[in-house]
């Protein structure tokens, strides 16, 4: 009897690494690591310094108190009190948003377009293909049909047809005439 020898664990992770998918993540994760630090500059660069104008200029140091007194010490550790800290959610959502809408409008938008007029394209050449072999057809139909005219009118004798042969119009070779 032999043995099917199963794939090793190596040769199976191997496997799933050389995948497409699995690289084009990787990818994904690197760029996403880098803008991250870009939006996040953004946020503390510009948003926070904005919504600094109206009040403290970082927008973790936003909070209201669950259980008074809300006391932080010098590193901002809460010492006593249970603050609700909606500046960090607000930052974050900021952050999200920002992040969301670069994305969306530099990189899946410009994508869709362009998807769109490759599709376009595509369409376009099948159409004129359709078109071409339409047109073809037209002319073999109206040869056959010249032809079919030229027979039934006695303009040229029968020609010299081999076995398995057929003439146009008729069911096959030796079979009588329209």
């Amino acid at each position: 009897m032999s043995e099917k020898k199963e794939p090793g664990v190596w040769e199976g992770f191997k496997a799933f690494l050389m995948r497409g998918n699995v690289v084009d993540l990787a990818v994904a994760v690197v760029i996403g690591a880098a803008f991250t630090n870009i939006v996040n500059s953004v946020v503390k660069g510009v948003i926070n310094p904005l919504v600094g104008a109206f009040g403290t200029k970082d927008l973790d140091h936003y909070h209201s108190c669950l259980k008074s007194p809300c006391k932080m010490n010098a590193a901002g550790e809460v010492s006593k009190g249970i603050p609700i800290m909606w500046g960090s959610v607000l930052s974050a959502v900021l952050s999200f948003v920002i992040t969301a809408a670069v994305v969306y409008f530099l990189m899946v938008l410009p994508m869709a377009k362009y998807l769109a007029k490759v599709a376009a394209r595509r369409a376009a050449k099948e159409g004129t293909k359709e078109i071409v072999e339409l047109s073809e057809l037209e002319v073999l139909k109206e040869i056959r049909d010249a032809l079919l005219a030229q027979r039934d009118a006695g303009q040229s004798g029968p020609a010299q047809e081999g076995p398995g042969q057929e003439r146009p119009g008729q069911g096959g070779p030796g079979r009588g005439e329209r």
